[in-house]
């Protein structure tokens, strides 16, 4: 079993940056890739980014990509976004998830992952 609580949501104006964090605890040895996901209203979730616990390997939704970056602390098995350059289309509900399952490389599809956290709000507006 895990457990994963977000962090660090909130309000930010065009062009900000905001840094999510997801905490994950029990059988962490269990933990193959973590990823994050959002929902924005009346829109299917979406993977956002993913990072491999193995290899490290990491992966990005095309529209993120060179605005945000996981990381990952062992020590303080945590996972972190950091989301810099927002955008009010990065205004959604940001969620975190752990996989069991996939192995070296992780995925924006969410069916892999397991387990869930209950989400953050990010609001981008000026």
């Amino acid at each position: 079993q895990l457990q994963l609580v977000e962090s660090g949501g909130g309000l930010v104006q065009p062009g900000g940056s905001l840094r999510l964090s997801c905490a994950v605890s029990g059988s962490t040895s269990d933990l193959n890739a973590i990823g994050w996901f959002r929902q924005a209203p009346g829109k299917k979730r979406e993977g956002v980014s993913c990072i491999s616990s193995r290899t490290r390997r990491t992966n990005y939704k095309d529209s993120v990509q060179g605005r945000f970056t996981i990381s990952r602390d062992n020590a303080k098995n945590t996972v972190y976004l950091q989301m810099n350059s927002l955008k009010p289309e990065d205004t959604a509900v940001y969620y975190c998830a752990a996989s069991t399952s996939l192995s070296s490389l992780c995925t924006l599809l969410g069916s892999p992952y397991d387990y869930w956290g209950q989400g953050t709000q990010v609001t981008v507006s000026s």
